[in-house]
């Protein structure tokens, strides 16, 4: 198979930064880097871009984990608290998702993604818990939030049995047939 190394423009997630060489297979080059501006052909005159683009770079990422740093500090000020519907014993109906916990955010006044969310499997306890926010690859920021009943907990009390009587209920079933009839 055929490899072409190219001069990465913009940033492509799983292959590069803007600035880096790289070795992509020539009908990717050919179909869908270079048509869409993402990359140049690697020649001498595109190797004096390296620096410039490098230095874009640099800056770019800088201005990044600076706004990160600046959203990580206003959620460790943030708290959250999910008033929801609950049955006999506190028992949840539903389940608190990450889904939840963006809208929560948004509502408040911060823009993050959905996917910079990392609840890992969906809450479905009252009381309090932490969810962990990656805002940059070396930002990222836990931030709690309590879940409490809307309406009060009423406690189950199991029926207690009168003594001596067998409690267990079964339900009476005709006899089976035997086979050999």
């Amino acid at each position: 198979m055929a490899n072409r190394e190219v001069l990465l423009v913009k940033p492509v997630d799983g292959l590069g930064g803007e600035g880096d060489q790289v070795k992509v297979r020539a009908g990717y080059a050919r179909n869908f880097l270079l048509p869409r501006g993402i990359a140049v052909p690697l020649t001498g005159a595109n190797r004096k871009q390296v620096d410039a683009l490098k230095k874009r770079r640099a800056e770019r990422e800088q201005t990044e984990l600076n706004g990160a740093q600046e959203v990580a500090r206003k959620l460790e000020k943030t708290s959250l608290a999910f008033a929801v519907k609950t049955g006999e014993g506190g028992k949840m109906f539903g389940a608190i998702t990450s889904q939840d916990i963006f809208e929560k955010l948004a509502a408040s006044g911060l823009q993050i993604e959905k996917k910079k969310i990392h609840l890992f499997t969906p809450v479905k306890t009252l009381g309090k818990h932490t969810v962990k926010i990656k805002l940059h690859a070396d930002v990222s920021v836990e931030v709690g939030f309590d879940i409490v009943s809307e309406n009060p907990i009423e406690a189950v009390v199991p029926e207690a049995a009168p003594t001596g009587e067998w409690t267990e209920k079964r339900y009476d079933r005709p006899e089976r047939k035997s086979r050999k009839e």
